[in-house]
């Protein structure tokens, strides 16, 4: 009698060869993943490195088809690597969660494939000419995070290989299992030594940082961490691609038509239960329209089913792990001591499992309070009176992160002459945190540096070369 493997029999090791991975909500172990080390990271760079030559000289058609094909085989499995995902990370299989991160995964893999990037014609008068041309990097060490572990090593990995670059990826320690899935619907259409997931602690990723035979670094995590890499980086002088925290702010401005705004208003705060480096973290509302949309935002915040990402209708899930759930009440806790009102949520939801947390809006608050300036990471919003446009700008600006921020009005016009003034990698109008594969993103101030999607994005991830005659 034959017998199917799944992605999730085929990535897991016995429980004594491996750490067991928790269930985001239940706790309960979803399966032991390989605890690799610095040798086996050692492995995978000399294994990549000695594949590359052989990926690059396919050329850029044959990587495309090849990268088309994975696109097709990651929908092929969406459901089973969606509830692989869903059991890990927390996210809800519905809504904007477990199934929309697979599928976005297969959008960013074809985007790859298909974006064109010619040579340049920089110079040319008469016979004189002069081109840039693209080539591989050679090895590229890409870093992800626990949030969108899947969605974000894709952005990683798919322009890296369609570049001709092979790739050592280390996820997380939290979502291991979901990296390792993505990897292994890769790997069925990847040469040997092309793609590597690393499964190991802080200590391979410090290792990949300062690594010698690693020629660019992509990280995306927190900007302490991102610090570290930047340091560790100069042993080795590898190009780098960092895409660090955010403290978003969003600006009303008066006059809003609030019920225009509120679905994007609202999922721009909570998308993945707010845990999103470019989600909205801090809203500055015209007194006008300010009792509103806190009224607005509280209906739809109680209304919005939380559980366990497996149930069917839920869209918001627990927070991840131990650490973010402590972070997450702390601040709202010490918003509420120093007198901000707590318009919906504001406490644990214990009923639904142990790091699940009430869908919070808070109100009565302002710039000081740890809240609005420190990066919450979940599902709290500190909503901010203002009476005067230039100092909810200033305000904006006063932040040292520099991500993503938004502006909203039933004014196109008047948004996007405001929009022009925030200091931010990306100003969202009338939404925030939508991404477009073909448009590029990337941080400024403290929020990193380098530019992912379309052409930007490959140019990321090749050695420019000039050629002039």
């Amino acid at each position: 009698m034959m017998t199917t493997t799944t992605i999730l029999d085929a990535i897991t090791v016995p429980e004594g060869e491996g750490r067991a991975i928790p269930d985001a909500a239940t706790r309960e172990t979803i399966g032991h993943v390989p605890v690799h080390t610095v040798d086996d990271l050692e492995t995978a760079i000399a294994a990549a490195r000695a594949a590359q030559p052989a990926w690059n000289a396919l050329g850029h058609a044959e990587r495309s088809r090849i990268l088309n094909a994975i696109a097709d085989d990651l929908e092929a499995n969406l459901e089973e690597l969606a509830q692989i995902l869903s059991r890990e990370q927390g996210k809800p299989l519905d809504g904007p969660n477990a199934r929309f991160e697979v599928g976005a995964c297969a959008a960013w893999t074809r985007n790859a494939a298909d974006t064109v990037l010619e040579p340049e014609v920089v110079f040319e008068d008469g016979p004189a000419r002069a081109e840039v041309h693209y080539d591989a990097l050679g090895v590229v060490g890409a870093i992800g995070p626990w949030n969108w572990p899947m969605m974000i090593t894709v952005w990683q990995i798919a322009p890296s290989l369609r570049m001709g670059n092979t790739v050592v990826a280390k996820p997380s320690s939290y979502t291991p299992l979901s990296v390792l899935a993505l990897a292994e619907v890769f790997n069925r259409h990847l040469p040997d030594g092309v793609l590597t997931v690393i499964s190991g602690d802080r200590h391979v990723g410090a290792a990949i940082a300062s690594h010698p035979g690693l020629d660019k670094i992509m990280f995306t995590g927190s900007t302490e961490a991102g610090r570290r890499i930047v340091e560790s980086s100069a042993q080795n002088l590898a190009r780098l691609t960092l895409e660090l925290g955010g403290n978003d702010p969003g600006i009303i401005l008066p006059g809003t038509d609030v019920s225009a705004i509120a679905e994007n208003l609202f999922w721009g705060c909570f998308i993945n239960t707010g845990q999103t480096c470019a989600a909205l973290k801090r809203l500055y509302v015209h007194d006008s329209v300010y009792d509103q949309v806190v009224e607005t935002l509280a209906g739809m915040a109680n209304a919005m089913p939380m559980g366990p990402g497996l149930g069917e209708g839920n869209v918001l899930g627990p927070l991840q792990n131990q650490g973010q759930f402590d972070i997450v009440k702390d601040l709202v806790d010490d918003a509420r001591a120093n007198g901000a009102r707590i318009v919906a949520g504001g406490e644990p939801a214990e009923d639904l499992g142990p790091l699940f947390y009430r869908t919070t809006v808070v109100a009565d608050i302002d710039d000081g309070a740890r809240l609005v300036d420190e990066e919450q990471f979940g599902p709290a919003i500190p909503v901010i009176r203002y009476t005067d446009v230039d100092d909810a700008v200033r305000r904006a600006n006063a932040s040292e992160q520099g991500l993503g921020a938004s502006v909203w009005s039933s004014d196109v016009d008047a948004a996007v002459e405001v929009a022009k003034r925030i200091q931010a990698g990306t100003v969202w109008i009338n939404q925030h945190g939508a991404l477009n594969p073909v448009v590029p993103f990337g941080g400024t101030k403290q929020s990193g540096y380098g530019q992912e999607f379309g052409v930007a994005g490959l140019k990321a991830v090749a050695a420019p070369k000039v050629i002039s005659r």
